[in-house]
């Protein structure tokens, strides 16, 4: 089988999920945390701007979260859980990674 062919094979079953068909998956459902980024941002030690440059987003997005006019989802929900566990995790990989020349 050509790695071609492998990957066409590999998207099969995302592409049939998607469209609601029933494939023999194992489907993890994760259950985040209620989301306080007022709270979470205070724990961090970090300005609004500072924290905002730190995990890529606009202020007025931020703006937004702290003041619940909306509510964070996808990978920006799991990145703010994880900062709610650790407050530095974010500083801590990047000093990590500008240590080592990456």
């Amino acid at each position: 089988m050509s790695a071609l062919e492998s990957i066409k094979q590999g998207l099969g079953k995302p592409k049939a999920f998607s469209k609601g068909l029933e494939i023999d998956a194992c489907i993890h459902d994760i259950e985040l945390p209620e989301i306080n980024v007022f709270a979470i941002r205070t724990q961090t030690g970090l300005s609004q701007v500072e924290f905002t440059h730190s995990i890529g987003i606009a202020k007025g997005t931020l703006l937004n979260w702290e003041h619940e006019r909306r509510t964070p989802n996808g990978p920006a929900q799991i990145l703010l859980a994880l900062i709610a566990r650790k407050p530095n995790v974010v500083q801590e990989l990047l000093t990590n990674q500008n240590n080592r020349g990456e």
